[in-house]
């Protein structure tokens, strides 16, 4: 008699993660100022968790972490944070980083009561205008979107509290994609509210920290 064919295993989901630096790391010191994030330990962490959200009897495939980030050229304690990124983080199994230079902002500041431009700082006569972030949001959209495309994920973990993500969670969960919210809560409640599921990344703390 011929034995009975085996059952063969469920096919994994595949999970990838995409965090907006800033927002995570701002989201990190406000929980707590002394907390250090493994970013080894981070992406694995939080794929697990979706594929426990999404198929509970199915295994989770970690795909990897995509890492947006900015930086000000002009400022020199940002050196040594774009060498942690490109000679660091980036050179990590399995992550992806995106840095981009910040932008001097068009406007100055003004005068909360005539609001006349300061132009120049009265002390030092340096450039009053600051910089800001620009395009990081777009390539995170650009990326979520384009690996989807390519059937590169069954999951995505969204790791930022900008509800302007809602639009491509609405997106990609027409498309069957499952966007689940790596969320500080009550931090992002929008975007939450949006995602197919969401994961309190407090509650893992003491499973990505260095």
């Amino acid at each position: 008699m011929n034995s009975p064919a085996a059952t063969p295993p469920p096919d994994p989901v595949r999970v990838r993660i995409f965090v907006d630096f800033w927002n995570f790391s701002l989201a990190v010191r406000n929980l707590d100022v002394t907390l250090q994030v493994d970013w080894r330990k981070l992406g694995p962490v939080l794929a697990a968790e979706a594929g426990k959200l999404v198929d509970p009897l199915r295994p989770a495939l970690y795909e990897g972490l995509h890492v947006y980030g900015s930086f000000d050229p002009n400022k020199p304690g940002d050196a040594k944070l774009r060498n942690w990124f490109t000679n660091t983080i980036d050179k990590m199994p399995g992550v992806n980083v995106v840095l981009l230079e910040r932008q001097r902002k068009r406007g100055y500041p003004r005068c909360p009561h005539c609001q006349a431009e300061t132009t120049n700082c009265h002390a030092c006569g340096g450039d009053m205008r600051g910089t800001e972030e620009k395009g990081v949001d777009t390539r995170i959209v650009t990326d979520m979107i384009s690996l989807a495309w390519s059937n590169s994920y069954d999951a995505a973990v969204l790791v930022s509290a900008d509800r302007d993500f809602v639009p491509v969670a609405d997106f990609l969960q027409a498309k069957g994609i499952k966007i689940i919210h790596g969320a500080f809560p009550p931090i992002g409640s929008q975007l939450s509210q949006k995602c197919w599921a969401n994961i309190a990344i407090p509650s893992l703390v003491a499973q990505i920290k260095r």
